[in-house]
């Protein structure tokens, strides 16, 4: 019997509504299930292709890496293979083959394999370095197995650097890291790092939590990996769109790379605070702004104290702020310990450490001033290529030895020069100012620039002085006396040559209808002088009168010809260099003596690579002829006369005895200008403000110079300097010092003088070739070192400008329309005569 079951009339109206019902929730929530699957796809593809552009150009894909000058490595230097292998690996070099810059290969001997890679600096061959009693003992070409007696070294890395962030990194591989940074930073930031799969859920919901009740996003649950999604990838802003990035950016990371390389990526990208106008990213550059050490070098408590600087780094600046850098350091450091890294008395024997930083003046030693010189340079000679926007290698021309020497000059002898202006009267409570420091040390052959110091602390100051326009005072001199001896290639009637005697004595120079009166130093004069003398004791108005003589417009187009700005006029003030010049012109300038002639343009960028390879940019020196040999070689002659007898001649007492020639100057400021055959080196000491330093460049600029060259020079590449030789065309005769004529055995001194040949004295001395000739008193010259090599004119003339009238009050080193008018003054009584040796001393300075 069938039956059938009654449905009540409710449930049929029900199944009736919710089928339907249940059907469109099935199709929305389908619907919806398909949308997120669409954006989920969307944005995994989006962020899997923005993490392979990024981690197929590396961390650095928007900065430029900026390389020093290359290093040579000769047989019998002092070095162990550490030392080439850390230089190799600063330089980009692995110890993989595949490495684009290069790679080396330590043998079980000790020696170091070297092979430069398709990205190197060399299209050399490779080469193995050997090793005995901690020299290199011998270098091989592996090309074809013959011995070398140098070797250059892949240039190194000063700096990675982007004008746009002015942010410095440097690069870091995972096995550079030490042991204990490693668990500083996870034990401060992700302690299961090493364990977890990219993020914590339980600490993301804790955080979102958290922000939800307090009605902002401000609480923080990111692992390293999400850190890094979030500073190599997005943007710093805190919203919940990043954070769902941030999780899908590191679930790509943690599958596409291994636990070591995430940190590695971290450890080069963390931002770390500020040194200087700097930026400072990642642990390796954190290492040596704070630290001055390589990362792999890095103690316990310097670990822990980097470590603590990943939040809030300007905030704990250890510079600023130590105790706060102390105490946080300190806080790592007991997180270290409970996480088992570290023992209760590694704990304690950390925490108890002093906060020892590096000098403020290290980075002085990692050439930053030069370096903004170089980025300069590439934003205004190569706007066409973005070296923001791509990796580009720049090579330049300094020399990371002689750039610490450098800072380390500027240390020590700016310290005499603030003991000097301690010892002055200042007024009740106020600090005596510091005095501040430039320095640029060129390749005398080549221009390039080997140093450069703009300032004595980068991290004070950015203001690069070695670009400041400021009076070059008597450092100009020695291009008015090469304007006069050019004289005898000129076919003048009479020519200057460097016994040629000027009247020096207060005089009154009118020009442009305007009085100049230049005074000397310490209001001294000393009646008739040569050429040689003048120069040697830097006498003004000696100097401006032999300007009169070959004409202010020659002076100034030797000048601009040698490299120095358009602002140079042709007044009587350009003689003792009233004009406003930059430490890099001047240095640039004195080419032409130290070069033969040769004006060579200073430049610092030697070689421009892209991304690819390819070389962009290639320098050859810029040159042009300026002087005759011959009259560079007397000019050199007479600028080591100097050094000999004159206001240079304290660089003896500093214990630097190497053939030399240069010129002491001083304005408001002090100068000293010098060169061997190998360096050219131009120091400047100042005040920002342009006040008088009221120090002679003897006493203010020399010492830094001194320092320096004595230290420049005790390096390979710098030790094989040798005497200046003369070129053809230069003749040498033994003249009486006091007539300028050819000496006789009847003359009491000699010496020895050199000329352009035809200009030399042809008359025997007049004063003691027959008996009862007239002694007149005059400075003792003593003879130049083997033989001496002087430089000539014609024979001796005494030249006045005009009749002279004596200025009442002697005007400083300034344009004549500064000068003020003297009217004539009756000649006062003369003062007793000093002694001879008190001349002497007197014109010193």
């Amino acid at each position: 019997m069938a039956f059938r079951i009654q449905v009540p009339r409710k449930a049929r109206w029900a199944r009736i509504f919710f089928r339907p019902a249940g059907r469109i929730i099935l199709g929305v929530t389908g619907a919806l299930a398909l949308i997120f699957l669409g954006v989920f796809t969307y944005y995994w593809v989006k962020y899997s292709r923005l993490i392979d552009r990024k981690l197929r150009l590396g961390p650095f894909q928007s900065t430029s890496m900026v390389f020093a000058s290359p290093r040579a490595v000769s047989v019998g230097d002092e070095m162990r293979p550490a030392e080439i292998i850390a230089q190799l690996r600063s330089s980009g070099y692995g110890e993989s083959s595949g490495n684009r810059m290069g790679w080396y290969h330590r043998r079980a001997d000790g020696a170091v394999e070297i092979f430069p890679g398709q990205d190197s600096y060399f299209d050399d061959e490779a080469g193995v370095i050997k090793f005995s009693g901690g020299r290199v003992s011998q270098i091989i070409s592996l090309r074809d197995n013959t011995e070398r007696v140098q070797y250059l070294l892949e240039p190194e890395l000063i700096t990675n650097l982007s004008d746009r962030n002015r942010e410095k990194r440097r690069l870091v591989k995972f096995e550079d890291l030490p042991r204990v940074l490693v668990e500083a930073v996870v034990s401060a930031e992700d302690k299961r790092f090493f364990q977890h799969g990219g993020f914590d859920p339980l600490r993301v919901l804790k955080a979102a939590y958290v922000d939800v009740r307090q009605g902002r996003i401000e609480q923080g649950a990111s692992t390293l990996s999400m850190q890094l999604a979030r500073s190599f990838w997005l943007n710093q802003q805190k919203t919940w769109s990043r954070k769902a990035a941030e999780v899908l950016i590191t679930l790509q990371l943690e599958q596409r790379l291994t636990k070591e390389q995430i940190f590695e990526f971290y450890a080069n990208q963390v931002p770390l605070g500020r040194r200087g106008s700097f930026a400072i990213h990642g642990f390796g550059e954190a290492a040596r702004a704070y630290f001055g050490r390589n990362v792999s070098q890095l103690t316990l408590a310097e670990s822990a104290t980097l470590a603590g600087l990943i939040q809030q780094p300007s905030f704990r600046n250890p510079y600023r702020h130590p105790e706060r850098a102390r105490e946080r350091r300190n806080v790592v450091l007991g997180l270290m310990q409970e996480n088992g890294f570290i023992t209760e008395a590694q704990h304690r024997a950390a925490a108890a450490e002093p906060l020892k930083l590096a000098p403020a003046e290290l980075e002085s030693t990692e050439a930053p001033y030069f370096v903004d010189l170089v980025n300069d340079e590439l934003q205004s000679e190569f706007g066409d290529y973005d070296f923001q926007g791509s990796t580009y290698r720049v090579y330049t021309s300094v020399d990371l030895n002689l750039q610490r020497e450098a800072a380390e000059a500027i240390r020590l002898g700016m310290q005499e020069v603030d003991q000097r202006l301690a010892r002055r009267r200042w007024p009740r409570g106020q600090t005596p100012p510091q005095a501040q420091c430039a320095l640029v040390a060129l390749d005398a052959e080549t221009g390039a620039v080997k140093a450069l110091v703009g300032g004595r602390d980068y991290g004070a100051s950015q203001l690069n002085r070695a670009l400041a326009k400021r009076q070059p005072g008597s450092a100009f001199k020695p291009f008015v006396y090469a304007a006069a001896l050019n004289t005898a290639l000129t076919g003048s009637a009479q020519p200057i040559t460097p016994v040629t005697r000027i009247l020096d004595e207060p005089t009154t120079f009118w020009f442009d209808n305007r009085p100049y009166a230049p005074d000397n130093f310490k209001h001294e004069f000393h009646g008739e002088v040569t050429l040689r003398q003048a120069l040697a004791h830097s006498l003004n108005v000696a100097t401006v009168k032999v300007a009169e003589m070959v004409g202010y417009d020659t002076v100034e187009e030797l000048a601009k010809r040698a490299g120095m700005n358009l602002n140079i006029q042709a007044t009587p003030a350009i003689a003792l260099g009233a004009y406003e010049v930059t430490p890099i012109e001047v240095a640039g300038a004195y080419t032409i003596f130290a070069n033969h002639g040769v004006y060579v343009k200073p430049s610092w960028v030697s070689l421009i690579r892209d991304e690819h390879g390819n070389v962009l940019f290639s320098a050859t020196p810029d040159r042009r002829p300026v002087l005759d040999p011959r009259v560079a070689y007397m000019m050199v002659n007479l600028m080591e006369e100097v050094l000999r007898s004159g206001t240079g001649a304290g660089i003896h007492a500093r214990g630097f005895d190497l053939p030399a020639a240069g010129k002491t100057g001083t304005s408001h400021d002090g100068w000293f200008v010098g060169f061997t055959t190998r360096l050219i080196c131009a120091v400047w000491v100042g005040f920002d403000d342009n006040r008088e330093l009221g120090l002679e460049g003897a006493h203010s600029a020399l010492p830094v110079w001194t320092e320096f060259m004595k230290r420049a020079h005790q390096y390979r590449e710098y030790r094989n300097i040798s005497t200046f030789q003369a070129p053809d065309g230069i003749v040498t005769v033994e003249i009486d010092p006091l007539s300028g004529q050819l000496a006789t055995r009847a003359c009491p001194q000699t010496q020895t003088e050199v000329f352009i040949s035809g200009t030399q004295p042809v008359e025997s001395c007049h004063l003691h070739g027959r008996a009862g000739g007239a002694r007149v008193a005059a400075w003792e010259t003593a003879p130049a070192p083997g033989g001496g090599e002087v430089m000539g004119t014609a024979p001796p003339t005494s030249i006045t400008v005009r009749p002279p009238a004596r200025a009442t009050e002697a005007a400083s080193a300034q344009p004549p329309e500064q000068a003020r008018a003297q009217p004539p003054a009756p000649r006062p009584a003369e003062k007793k005569k000093k002694g001879f040796f008190g001349r002497v001393l007197d014109v010193f300075r």
